[in-house]
């Protein structure tokens, strides 16, 4: 069967589509042709796949062939059994007949003949060619059609079909469609069937003697070809990919030795792509096919197949990981195969898959997440091949021009060198490019970076070159290794021997690059110089690339860089598309140190800003190291300040071992200058990751609402020298709050950091309750503002280096809410003297918080005069609370001190700011009225409110007096003694024992030294007639609450005029003296010695009322005519006036009486005269009644009208007033004028 491998690769690139035969039995194929092949391709078909489950196929490839074509009639059988994939899938049997005779005896035997073959799948098209005019001639082909139907037609399926030659319906053309699709589907599946049973019959035979690839392979892919034809790509994918495995359990099984492959011209092109790249019969060998060769051929059958599933993502995952694979099994053969054959394989497959997956890929219908893997599969795809480029560069001498970056150095550094049998040898005649290359090695030196900063190479290889290439060179003598090793240096520094002395290895070096350049004569035992192993391996490259385009890329420096260029952008756009943003920065990374090198500076610094944003983000601060430089030094370039600026505080921000000592001065001064130099664009600096802060240890600072402060505040200095800050502000923020807090509290001076911990105080104004933690550090350095967020952990000395940029929340500041600070309270509750000057005391009581420097502001009230001419006096106190063991006064013996008061101030003094104080003061508390006695003629109602008098305070305290402290205290001053009088008796002879009565009012000891009443008109003395009291008992002592009694002896006297006698008072003299201590009341006036008594004065007017014997009338309130009053009702007031004598007195002697009627407006309305005069005679026992007509207003108890007599005094009325005190007054009856009845 695998003499057959030619034939059926032709016949695979031959066939493409499925073939429908045509049997003409009646000549109509010219007729019905164009017809017919108007149907193909199949719009739509319904076909099994290989698991028989329907599979809906659009646009089914399908050619009609005539029975009688020679592509049909020149197989033989066995052809047709091995290659039966492209035999007929359908048999089109075309016949007409105008005659029932004919067709029964001619048409019908011959169609028997031709559908009797069980293996051809078959249906009649029956030609009509009656003209749709001719009825007689449609008839006939009706008939016709209709004897066909009966004899072909079977119950289970339809063979026939009429088609009309005048003008075709469009049923027939569904029905024609339908019948084809049935034929297809049909063949297909038996055909299936018959693959199947022949590999699986095959496949039992894999591990037997008889065993051959080839004829395994020529069936699976007829089956996957079939599959192909007919649109089924997902079944044909599916058996490439099993004849994919069961050619790699071939290829592996021991045996005997098979050619790998790859040795052809052309071979190091990779033909991923290209499944005819070669002849199957070129790539077989005895039973089975070279590796090399078929494992392309399969992966390109597969490729093709994806991309007409429109599955380019697909393409590039295999694509990538078949590369990867097979690049492993190329370095197991590498020693057969030319010179990095692997690398330029590799380079030209990662290309091919690129250029061809793009090309096939439509963005705009896939998802997000399938975008993102094909452009991350692009970039792994780029990736790869820049490596592998890079590579070959370096073999042939560019690897000077190569960045030795860390990325690069990753990359090449695990890459293993190629590993041929034998090193190339340097070919005759290549004096001039040895020349050329050493001089390349001489001329290039490492780019010096800014600041003089040095850094060890990064190496870009796995191993010494040197020594890897003459290694494998087949005449290496041992005994030369010593010379290798002199001669190892290439110009990067990395492939020195650092156990050698310098002045060795450079005098070794010199007497080999000027003895002149190696030649084919040289001894064999002299090893290789590393300008020879570059001009060899471009040689053996040049024998190895067969594509000119790339070996172009190689052939110089300008070249390199091109293609190098090329390779890197495609990687880093398609990261970045893929959001693989970190290969894609580190890319970017590579792409500007190019620009860089070209002078593009501009495009240099956009790259660099997006590696070094990546590199701190990360907090790879190594790699940070070695490119923050290159962008500090574009932006120099640039002129760029602000930029440059920044750099310069990242560098310093970075780990200090990454750089030494001199570097980060050399930093810190760039930072200087340009701080107090002349910028254009001034821009604030976030020096976060330089400057951090910290509260101090320990608790946070606690202060009052309203009270300043001084914080300290612990700031690390990154600067390896000291450094000048013209100004520093520190923010605070709420720790309940999201704000950026209060304002920035600045410290105007100027500040010298040291490198390390520095401790700075702030003022701190009064701020409002709560918890607040650290908000920025701002300030500024020469002309330049800088602001960190950076917070450090405050502790111990071992740990100040220990940082940490997350916000604290521990806090530095706690201001209490509102409370009470001080307490100011009078000390003595009780009453003082009224018009005497006094010692008020307040007890000053300060609550956890110091009164230093306090002042305190007394503002006296109406009636109330400080006499600011006394001392006043300040001693500490000490309550019963505070020392429950004390059983003497509240006031201890501790520190008193006088001190003046000026204005109303007072400044206590510094002792008294933490202890509470008793602060006494002399005022005088003023009234010009004089007291009233009491008598049951005449009584008073005292009043509280009389006697006080209000003291404003005002304590202004704190350090810079912002805490204020005002209260309003009440102190009651009264008179010593409270006067009621009563008349005891009446004798016989009219005297009168008049009883005057002292209450003490005061909280003190009251000594009555003498008493002087001074009688009104109306009344005198009797006896001696000096208004002493009838005994003498003084001194008399009252004690406080304590009452005395004395007696005076008084009678009545004449006078005419008794109004006046009644508008007159008596006066009470009083001459005392008070025993008292101020800390309990009322005590000595001011001016008294200590433990004396000074006579004091006081004067009350007393009311006497002459005693009523014998009234003159009697007033008496008549009862209602009715027991009920209602609101509204007219109500009849009656009162009777009686004579009781003949009046004394001249002026109510007379018959008219004036009287006057008083009611509440509110209660009553008095529907008569209100007031009037009656006559009433002379004659004792006269009588008159007065009538007065009113109306209550309101319902309830109310008072009722009054009747007085305005012209007649009290004294001479009996039972005045008159009448009820309430009278029940109740509603108005109910109206029912707007009733309806029920």
């Amino acid at each position: 069967m695998a003499n057959y491998l030619a034939q059926f690769q032709t016949i695979k690139s031959s066939c493409d589509r499925i073939v429908i035969a045509v049997e003409d039995v009646s000549d109509l194929w010219l007729n019905v042709k164009e017809s017919f092949e108007r149907r193909l391709p199949v719009k739509k078909a319904c076909l099994n796949n290989k698991a028989r489950n329907p599979v809906f196929v659009e646009n089914l490839p399908a050619e009609f062939i005539q029975t009688t074509d020679s592509r049909l009639r020149s197989r033989f059988p066995q052809e047709q059994y091995l290659f039966w994939f492209r035999e007929p899938y359908a048999t089109v049997v075309l016949v007409t007949c105008e005659d029932l005779d004919e067709f029964k005896t001619i048409l019908k035997p011959r169609l028997k003949l031709i559908v009797q073959n069980d293996e051809r799948e078959w249906f009649i098209v029956f030609v009509s060619k009656a003209h749709p005019s001719n009825d007689q001639a449609t008839k006939m082909a009706k008939k016709v059609y209709a004897r066909l139907e009966a004899d072909f037609n079977t119950k289970k399926r339809e063979r026939c079909c009429k088609f009309d030659l005048h003008g075709p319906d469009a049923e027939f053309w569904d029905d024609f469609d339908s019948k084809m699709v049935d034929c297809i589907r049909n063949t297909l599946d038996r055909r299936v069937l018959f693959y199947e049973e022949e590999i699986r019959r095959l496949s039992e035979q894999r591990f037997t003697p008889i065993w051959n690839f080839c004829n395994f392979f020529i069936l699976k892919e007829s089956l996957a070809f079939m599959f192909e034809m007919s649109n089924l790509h997902e079944d044909s994918l599916r058996e490439y990919d099993e004849l994919e495995l069961c050619y790699s359990e071939s290829v592996n099984s021991p045996g005997k030795h098979r050619e790998f492959g790859g040795l052809d011209t052309g071979d190091d092109q990779a033909a991923l792509l290209n499944p005819g790249f070669k002849a199957l019969t070129q790539i077989v060998q005895d039973d089975v096919f070279r590796e090399f060769e078929f494992r392309q051929y399969i992966f390109a059958c597969q490729a093709k197949l994806l991309f007409k599933l429109s599955r380019p993502i697909e393409v590039a995952a295999r694509g990538y990981t078949f590369v990867v694979g097979f690049s492993k099994t190329l370095a197991l053969h590498e020693n057969a195969l030319p010179f990095c054959f692997r690398e330029v394989w590799v380079i030209t497959a990662c290309m091919g898959l690129i250029k061809s997956t793009s090309s096939n890929y439509d963005d705009g219908t896939v998802a997000i997440e399938s975008e993102k893997e094909f452009y991350r599969l692009q970039g792994d795809l780029y990736s790869l091949c820049r490596v592998k480029f890079m590579r070959l560069a370096y073999l042939i001498g560019y690897g000077v021009e190569i960045e030795k970056s860390p990325v690069n150095s990753a990359s090449l550094s695990m890459l293993p060198w190629p590993k041929p049998a034998t090193w190339p040898s340097v070919p005759p005649d290549s004096s001039a490019e040895i020349m050329a290359k050493e001089k390349m090695i001489l001329q290039a030196k490492p780019r010096e970076k800014l600041f003089n900063i040095h850094r060890k190479p990064l190496p870009l290889e796995p191993s010494l070159l040197l020594r890897e290439a003459n290694r494998r060179r087949a005449f290496l003598s041992v005994g030369n290794i010593s010379e290798l090793y002199d001669s190892a240096t290439d110009g990067s520094g990395s492939d020195a021997n650092p156990k050698l002395s310098p002045n060795r290895s450079a005098s070794n070096f010199m007497q080999r690059t000027m003895s002149g350049p190696a030649t084919s004569e040289t001894s064999l035992d002299r090893p290789m110089r590393l300008s020879e192993i570059h001009v060899a391996a471009e040689h053996a490259l040049k024998r190895t690339i067969s594509d000119p385009d790339f070996m172009t890329s190689l052939s110089s420096v300008e070249e390199f860089e091109k293609r190098y260029m090329e390779l890197t952008k495609g990687a880093a756009d398609n990261y970045h598309r893929s959001w693989w943003k970190r290969h894609g920065v580190v890319l970017d990374g590579e792409i500007a140190a190019l620009f860089f090198k070209h002078g593009n500076y501009d495009l240099a610094a956009k790259s660099y800003e997006k590696v070094c944003a990546l590199y701190s983000a990360e907090g790879w601060e190594e790699l940070l190291a070695d490119v923050l430089p290159d962008l500090a030094e574009c932006q120099k370039i640039l002129n760029d300040e602000a930029g440059y600026l920044s750099s310069c505080v990242k560098l310093l921000s970075l780990d200090s071992g990454l750089f030494s000592s001199k570097e980060r001065e050399a930093f810190q001064s760039e930072v200087v200058r340009l701080a107090h130099s002349e910028m254009e664009h001034l821009v604030p600096l976030d020096v976060s990751s330089l400057i951090t802060f910290a509260g101090s240890a320990g608790p946070p600072l606690e202060l009052c609402d309203g009270d300043p402060g001084t914080l300290s505040v612990a700031v690390w200095s990154g600067f390896p020298d000291n450094i000048t800050l013209e100004s520093l502000s520190l923010r605070l923020s709420a720790s309940s709050s999201a704000d950026e807090g209060i304002k920035a509290i600045k410290s105007l001076d100027s500040h010298v950091l040291v490198p390390g911990r520095n401790v700075i105080s702030f003022d701190i104004p009064p701020q409002k309750p709560g918890s607040y933690v650290l908000g920025a550090l701002s300030g500024q350095i020469g002309k330049l503002s800088f602001r960190s967020h950076g917070f450090s952990q405050d502790g111990p000395v071992e740990t100040d280096e220990f940082m940490s940029f997350e916000k604290p929340t521990r806090p530095v500041l706690k201001v209490r809410k509102p409370r009470a600070l001080v307490d100011i309270t009078p000390a003595v509750s009780s009453a003082l003297l009224m018009n005497e000057l006094q010692w008020i005391g307040l007890i000053v009581k300060p609550i956890d918080y110091s009164l230093k420097g306090a002042i305190l502001h007394i503002d006296a009230g109406a009636e109330l005069k400080i006499e600011e001419s006394q001392m006043i006096e300040i001693e500490s106190y000490r309550s019963d609370m505070e020392h429950p063991g004390s059983a003497d006064s509240s006031v201890d013996g501790g520190r008193v001190e006088k001190i003046p008061i000026e204005n109303g101030k007072i400044k206590l003094p510094d002792w008294a700011s933490d202890v509470t104080t008793l602060v006494w003061f002399p005022v005088r508390a003023i009234d010009d009225t004089i007291a009233r006695g009491e008598s049951p003629a005449s009584p008073q109602k005292q009043s509280i409110v009389d006697g006080m008098r209000m003291i404003a305070l005002k304590l202004e305290f704190g350090v810079f007096h912002n805490q204020v402290f005002e209260r309003t205290i009440a102190v009651h001053f009264t008179n010593p003694f409270h006067v009621s009088t009563r008349v005891v008796d009446k004798c016989n002879d009219g005297t009168l024992l008049l009883q005057v009565i002292l209450r003490s009012e005061v909280k003190a000891a009251l000594h009555v030294k003498d008493v002087c009443l001074d009688l009104q008109s109306g009344f005198e003395h009797l006896g001696k007639g000096d208004g002493r009291p009838a005994s003498s008992l003084f001194p008399l002592v009252i004690a406080p609450s304590s009452r005395a009694g004395i007696l005076f002896m008084i009678r009545l006297s004449g006078t005419k005029d008794l109004d006046e006698v009644e508008n007159l008072d008596s006066m009470l003299n009083i001459k005392y003296g008070i025993s008292g201590d101020r800390t309990t009341g009322a005590h000595s006036p001011v001016p008294a010695k200590s433990g004396g008594s000074e006579e004091l004065l006081f004067k009350i007017a007393l009311k006497l009322n002459r005693p009523v014997l014998d009234p003159c009338l009697a007033v008496g309130f008549l009862p209602f005519s009715t027991d009920c009053l209602r609101v509204g009702q007219l109500v009849n007031m009656r009162w009777r006036v009686e004579r009781l004598k003949i009046p004394e007195d001249t002026s109510i002697s007379g018959d008219e009486i004036l009287y006057q009627v008083d009611a509440n407006p509110q209660n009553w309305m008095v529907a008569g005269r209100k007031c009037g005069y009656i006559s009433l005679s002379n004659v004792q026992g006269s009588r008159m009644e007065i009538t007065v007509t009113c109306v209550p207003l309101v319902s309830g108890y109310v008072h009722p009208p009054q009747l007085g007599l305005p012209e007649v005094g009290e004294t001479n009325i009996s039972c005045n007033p008159a009448g009820p005190h309430l009278v029940c007054v109740l509603p108005p009856a109910l109206s029912t004028s707007y009733c309806i009845p029920a």
